[in-house]
């Protein structure tokens, strides 16, 4: 789970993600209106029989294990002057995922997926609707921008030996005079090596495995086997070079990746790199 804050006119506003999306914090958006009153301001919302019809059917369309049968209950309410209700007891009682409580070391109120916070905004202020929006427009243009990064540096990581491993492969292990083609077989064999001591797969094995899926074996890999790749595809050229055989390499680079990932993992300079 990821934690963000933007400010909007003045008042920080928290954002973290769950299940893939965005939930803002309520408690904050209130606070614009009357930093006080803050409770007061979002149970008042809730009382509003509209503020339920939404709630209502935005559970509906997102959330199969929504209770429908409490929220009839709930909107038959609606609109009485007796009427109220809480963050908590709507959660509780339709079993919403739309609307979060949390208590925490660090933070804590009442969240709500981006859809309904945006509801909220306009009920506020159409106005601050309109900044907030940028706001998280603003900060979604900057989270692509670090995705892509971390993408283009995740890719890189994995060429950076690979010229080293291919001139070794040209050197030791293209005879003269072969085709194009037994050229290609030979590289792409050399890769599966590589693949199999790390993925356990060729790539021919993993594209039958997952024919859905675009791209190959190593785009999907992560930022710790790619490093690891790197590392192998290294090795592989310094075994090549000294006259190993394939089958031998194969064993001794399963055996150097499964030390190295179990390094990898535990390291936390590659966690920072994983956030970017």
């Amino acid at each position: 789970m990821t934690d963000y804050k933007i400010n909007v006119k003045g008042t920080e506003i928290i954002i973290f993600r769950q299940r893939d999306d965005d939930y803002i914090s309520l408690t904050d958006i209130a606070r614009y209106k009357d930093p006080e009153r803050s409770d007061y301001i979002l149970q008042n919302w809730m009382r509003n029989r509209g503020t339920i019809e939404f709630l209502g059917l935005w559970e509906k369309i997102n959330n199969p294990n929504f209770n429908s049968i409490e929220f009839d209950g709930i909107k038959s309410e609606a609109g009485l002057n007796s009427f109220s209700l809480t963050p908590k007891r709507w959660v509780n009682t339709t079993k919403s995922i739309g609307i979060i409580s949390k208590t925490g070391r660090y933070y804590s109120g009442t969240f709500a997926h981006k859809d309904i916070a945006f509801e909220f905004a306009s009920w506020i202020s159409p106005e601050f609707k309109l900044y907030l929006i940028k706001e998280f427009q603003r900060l979604k243009e900057e989270e692509n921008g670090r995705l892509m990064l971390g993408w283009d540096i995740k890719r890189n990581l994995a060429k950076i030996n690979y010229k080293v491993h291919t001139d070794a492969i040209k050197a030791h292990l293209i005879p003269n005079k072969l085709t194009i083609e037994q050229i290609n077989f030979i590289y792409s064999s050399e890769a599966d090596v590589l693949n199999k001591a790390l993925f356990n797969l060729t790539a021919k094995e993993w594209r039958n495995a997952n024919p859905k899926k675009d791209g190959n074996i190593r785009d999907y890999a992560d930022i710790v086997q790619l490093i690891c790749l790197s590392n192998l595809e290294s090795f592989n050229a310094e075994f090549i070079r000294i006259g190993l055989k394939q089958n031998e390499r194969l064993v001794k680079l399963n055996e150097i990746a499964i030390i190295q990932m179990r390094s990898l993992i535990n390291n936390p300079k590659i966690s920072k790199l994983e956030k970017l």
